[in-house]
């Protein structure tokens, strides 16, 4: 990338709802407005973008720790592991880190509680504005719609489950880490291949919202489920994950299954 764009800054995008704030080692801040929604969020690139070829799209989103309004926040280790040179490099793809606003979460539950009800929990402004973000990048770049992926730890794990419960056929693969859901709606994902992580210690986020959310997924019969709980281990399941060695290959070999 070029010098003058490393140093971009205030760039308003034309005609789009999205402005650029800042572009650092191929990283850019951005801030997404539009309708009414507002959320910032940076987006890493694939190397060597070209607009005739089609690449993925991973949604990372952080946990309880990295909200604000900075722009900075993505210290998620799900970026961290996958925007290193050798993955780039074996996948090319497009990856974005959502930044949810202070005092708010991406699932409207308390984290301590476990399993929800969607009935009873209105989709957050940030999970609505996380969806309009990937309908905005798909105007502007070459994504593949069949390879859409979502992950998150915690309180991303929350949204994790809470946005493919909400739109089951916008994704190719969920990978939520340390987590819960709604088990009265795993029926909608019983074709999503999902590999959930969860530590068998995590008193932050109880570990048997996981097992629950097992159970249920075994229940409806869904042979891309995998579940993955780490005996010992406290809420800092999400680097435990990250270091599966099958768990990269596994994510980007996912398609979305014919609509």
């Amino acid at each position: 990338m070029a010098a003058g764009l490393r140093s971009l800054v205030a760039v308003l995008m034309v005609a789009s709802p999205v402005q650029v704030i800042a572009v650092e080692a191929d990283i850019e801040a951005r801030v997404f407005s539009e309708g009414g929604l507002s959320l910032p969020y940076r987006i890493l690139k694939p190397d060597a973008y070209v607009q005739e070829k089609k690449y993925p799209l991973i949604v990372a989103l952080h946990g309880a720790w990295g909200r604000g309004t900075d722009n900075k926040s993505r210290a998620i280790d799900a970026f961290q592991f996958l925007s290193t040179e050798k993955v780039r490099k074996d996948y090319p793809a497009f990856i974005i880190t959502p930044q949810c606003p202070a005092k708010k979460q991406w699932a409207n539950t308390p984290w301590g509680k476990g399993c929800y009800s969607l009935k009873n929990v209105k989709i957050s402004e940030p999970i609505q504005t996380v969806i309009a973000i990937i309908a905005s990048l798909q105007k502007e770049f070459s994504i593949d719609p069949d390879r859409i992926y979502v992950t998150g730890q915690s309180m991303g794990g929350y949204g994790t489950w809470d946005i493919i419960m909400r739109k089951p056929d916008l994704f190719a693969a969920a990978i939520p880490v340390c987590g819960a859901g709604d088990l009265s709606q795993a029926k909608k994902l019983e074709h999503l291949p999902i590999w959930c992580f969860h530590g068998g210690n995590d008193t932050v986020v109880p570990t048997a919202a996981s097992r629950e959310m097992d159970k249920a997924m075994k229940a409806i019969g869904n042979s891309n489920w995998k579940y993955t709980e780490y005996p010992g281990v406290g809420h800092g399941s999400s680097k435990h994950a990250w270091k599966e060695a099958d768990l990269i290959p596994w994510l980007f070999k996912q398609k979305r299954a014919a609509q």
